[in-house]
């Protein structure tokens, strides 16, 4: 069956331009993701990835405006297993609250798309990150 992970593409918009977070993650290639996590046992896709996000970034579900119907699904392997990680789009609406890392991580940033695609070096991060930008642009804004 393979690992399953959620979490959300956060974004913003306070500040001018639609800025996304990422984070570093502390270990293996220090790589930048969106918060996610693996599913534990007895919770639901969505309650991984408001739990995730919550422990990874400080960020909690009333801070956000989750867009239920806005999500990719990224596959691929990690060591010959197949992952699949699920990703949300979801909006930070309160603009006094910002990420606040945990142990996971040793960084975050908030970025416009063009830098948070190339600090996401993984191709199908960066078509989702494209994806949800396109779904923003041409919904919400």
């Amino acid at each position: 069956m393979g690992k399953r992970a959620c979490g959300f593409v956060i974004f913003r918009r306070f500040k001018g331009p639609i800025e996304y977070l990422l984070l570093q993650t502390s270990y293996g290639q220090h790589h930048w993701t969106p918060p996610k996590g693996h599913v534990d046992e007895g919770e639901n896709d969505m309650q991984t990835a408001i739990r995730e996000t919550e422990e990874e970034s400080g960020l909690k579900q009333d801070d956000l405006k989750i867009y239920h119907d806005v999500k990719q699904e990224l596959n691929y392997n990690v060591n010959n297993e197949p992952k699949t990680v699920i990703y949300w789009l979801a909006e930070l609406i309160k603009e006094d609250r910002d990420a606040k890392l945990s142990d996971e991580h040793q960084d975050f940033a908030w970025l416009t798309l063009d830098n948070a695609c190339k600090y996401a070096n993984y191709r199908d991060l960066q078509q989702a990150l494209t994806k949800f930008n396109n779904y923003i642009k041409e919904n919400l804004l």
